[in-house]
């Protein structure tokens, strides 16, 4: 559909994607496969990304770091997206942390959702393979999920620090569980119910990594799931999926819903699904839309220079 709409329209020139809950994984998925090192006009010198600590990029006037369906990328912005997968604990929190109902969220998510289920649980594929979020993690000889992140020039996650029904703040902001701090109640100037805007530079690691021991951990989660094996499973590929996630520079922005009159409607308040029903998420638009407007006069500028 990408490719169709960029066909049919010659005149564009660069392309941003900003998508909610699973449809940022999708989103992912799709500038992998629609990366390349080549942008429409391939004769024509292209400015670089290059990453910088803010989660966005600066703007050199050489060659690119890569083209997303044949444009210049911009903007990769998620709101409320399961980027970890849904295992652990608070991380499907209308399950209330507690461990039998985790427990048999796992085996039982395949059979009410298919392939998405198990996916998300970590738990698709042969247990010799990684699942596909870790594969998702990083860049392979088909699909390169880093590069392609890395060549937008800002990359911003939006995340529910509660009420989020559907997808826990740890795996919509990337964060490990150690990382996670009392949020504020106290909303920034002009932006209701923005907490906190946090600027995380790329850290360099190795991996992510799908050793022999996750292997035999993924195989007993899918033979026999109980609290004690998949949470260690688990565990092992949370901290893969970070290593390989945080390459790339973030701009994390945590959302907090407490003082909204339905605030357990928090998963779809973030992207005002409904104009009338989730429309206490209006300052998170406005915050979206003026981080996009503040990267294309970035952009504009440098272009100038």
């Amino acid at each position: 559909m990408v490719l169709d709409v960029v066909k049919k329209m010659s005149s564009l020139r660069k392309i941003s994607f900003l998508a909610h809950s699973l449809g940022g994984l999708f989103a992912r998925y799709t500038i992998a496969t629609l990366y390349s090192l080549e942008t429409k006009n391939a004769g024509q010198t292209g400015a670089s990304i290059v990453p910088t600590a803010s989660g966005s990029a600066k703007s050199q006037q050489t060659s690119g770091l890569g083209a997303v369906a044949g444009l210049e990328p911009i903007n990769f912005i998620t709101l409320a997206t399961p980027h970890l997968g849904v295992r652990g604990r608070n991380q499907l929190p209308f399950l209330q942390g507690l461990s039998i109902l985790e427990k048999l969220a796992a085996p039982l998510a395949p059979l009410i959702v298919g392939r998405t289920g198990a996916q998300l649980f970590l738990t698709d594929g042969d247990p010799s393979k990684p699942p596909l979020l870790l594969q998702m993690a990083s860049d392979s000889e088909d699909k390169k999920f880093i590069l392609a992140l890395a060549a937008f020039k800002n990359r911003v996650l939006y995340a529910n620090v509660s009420y989020d029904h559907m997808v826990g703040w740890r795996t919509s902001s990337l964060r490990r569980e150690k990382d996670l701090i009392k949020p504020s109640h106290r909303s920034l100037d002009g932006y209701k119910h923005i907490v906190n805007v946090e600027y995380c530079s790329p850290v360099s690691s190795e991996g992510p990594h799908f050793p022999s021991k996750a292997a035999r951990a993924k195989e007993v989660a899918q033979r026999t799931p109980n609290t004690e094996n998949t949470e260690e499973y688990h565990q092992m590929m949370e901290e893969e999926m970070i290593h390989g996630l945080q390459k790339v520079g973030w701009k994390k922005v945590d959302v907090n819903f407490h003082s909204s009159f339905w605030p357990y409607l928090a998963h779809n308040n973030i992207h005002v699904k409904n104009e009338w029903l989730h429309n206490a998420g209006a300052g998170v638009i406005a915050h979206v839309a003026d981080s996009i407007k503040q990267q294309e006069s970035r952009t504009c500028l440098a272009a100038n220079l």
